[in-house]
C-alpha cells in the first residue's frame, strides 16, 4: 500500500462525502479509492469513515486523523516544491473557474504573460457563471463577481469593476432616452434580466445620486445566467444593461452602445478569487493569485475605503 496515496484518497472522500466523487476528482477508480481507505482502516485498526447506501460521514477518530493527513500532505507538497528550482518554477496542472466575459476580454488574452513567467504551470479553465462546487469538481480556485457567501471558502479581494448603464441607440429610438432610472419600470421600457445562482432571482441594481437612492430591476422578457449572452441580447436591442465598464467600452466606442444615467453612481461590484481552506494553497496557486491581482490593478483595482 502506498501511504500517502491512501491518506490522498481518504482526504478526498471525506472533502466529497462520496468515494465515486473522490474517484472521479483523482481520477482512479471507485474500487481503487475503496481499497485503499479499507487498507489504512486495516493499518491504523481504526474506522475512519461509516458508509451508508446514502453516504460516508467520518467517525470521531477519522475527523482526527483527517486534520493530521491535511498537514501530512501539505508538507509533502512543500518539500516536493522546494527540490531542484520547483520553488521558483511552480509546476503542474491547477484548475481554474472564471466568469465568461472576464475570460475573454481579460484573462485570456493576458495569458501569454502569464506563461511566458511560469510555462511549467498548465491551467484548466473552466469558463462560466455559474456556481461551481469546488471539492466535488476539484477545482483550486474560482474568480467571481459580487460578495462571497460561502463562508466555508477562503476569499480574496481582487479588484473592484466599476458599472453603468448601456442600450443600443436602435433600443433607445424605439424605447425613448430614460432621464431616470425608475423609467425602466415603465410599460415602454425592457431591460435584460441577469439572474444570479441556483435561486433564480434576477439581480436588482442599487444607483445613487446627490443622496437618492434608487433600487432598479425593471422589466424584462428576457433572463440569462451567462455573461456574453447577457452582453449579445443587449447588443442585440433586447434592452438596457448593467455592465461593467470593461465590458461595455469597446461597444461605447464601436457606436454599438450608448452609456444612460451618467450622472448616477453604483457601489462598485467587488471580485474576488476564492479557495477552499481544506486545499493547500501551493506555489502554483499562489503565484497565480498573485499574478491575478496584479492583472486587476490593470483593469479594476481594488478600492481603497476608510474604516473598511
Amino acid at each position: 500500500m502506498d501511504r500517502f496515496e491512501a491518506m490522498r484518497a481518504f482526504a478526498r472522500v471525506v472533502e466529497t462525502g462520496s468515494f465515486t466523487k473522490a474517484a472521479d476528482t483523482l481520477q482512479i477508480s471507485k474500487a481503487t479509492v475503496t481499497q485503499q481507505v479499507q487498507q489504512l482502516e486495516a493499518r491504523l485498526r481504526v474506522k475512519l469513515l461509516n458508509r451508508t447506501t446514502r453516504r460516508v460521514n467520518v467517525t470521531a477518530d477519522g475527523a482526527a486523523y483527517y486534520e493530521r493527513v491535511l498537514r501530512l500532505l501539505a508538507d509533502m507538497d512543500d518539500a516536493e516544491t522546494s527540490l531542484s528550482d520547483a520553488s521558483s518554477k511552480p509546476r503542474g496542472r491547477l484548475r481554474v473557474d472564471v466568469p465568461s466575459p472576464f475570460a475573454r476580454m481579460i484573462l485570456v488574452p493576458a495569458l501569454p504573460a502569464f506563461y511566458a513567467r511560469y510555462p511549467d504551470i498548465q491551467l484548466a479553465l473552466g469558463v462560466s457563471d455559474r456556481l461551481v462546487d469546488l471539492i466535488g469538481e476539484n477545482v483550486d480556485c474560482v474568480i467571481r463577481g459580487g460578495e462571497i457567501t460561502d463562508q466555508s471558502l477562503m476569499a480574496r479581494r481582487v479588484g473592484d469593476l466599476q458599472s453603468g448603464v448601456y442600450a443600443t441607440p436602435g433600443y433607445l429610438q424605439r424605447a425613448g432616452t430614460p432621464e431616470h432610472p425608475q423609467q425602466l419600470a415603465d410599460t415602454h421600457h425592457r431591460i435584460v434580466g441577469f439572474q444570479w445562482g441556483r435561486a433564480g432571482k434576477v439581480f436588482t441594481y442599487v444607483m445613487h445620486r446627490d443622496g437618492e437612492r434608487v433600487a432598479v430591476q425593471g422589466r424584462h422578457v428576457l433572463v440569462v445566467d451567462d455573461g456574453n449572452a447577457y452582453l449579445a441580447a443587449g447588443l442585440a436591442g433586447m434592452g438596457a444593461l448593467w455592465l461593467p465598464h470593461y465590458m461595455a467600452q469597446p461597444h461605447v466606442q464601436s457606436g454599438e452602445l450608448v452609456e444612460v444615467f451618467e450622472d448616477w453612481q453604483f457601489e462598485p461590484m467587488p471580485m474576488y478569487i476564492a479557495y477552499s481552506p481544506n486545499r493547500h494553497v501551493s506555489a502554483k496557486l499562489r503565484v497565480f493569485i498573485d499574478w491575478i491581482v496584479e492583472l486587476m490593478a490593470l483593469h479594476a483595482p481594488v478600492i481603497n475605503r476608510s474604516g473598511r
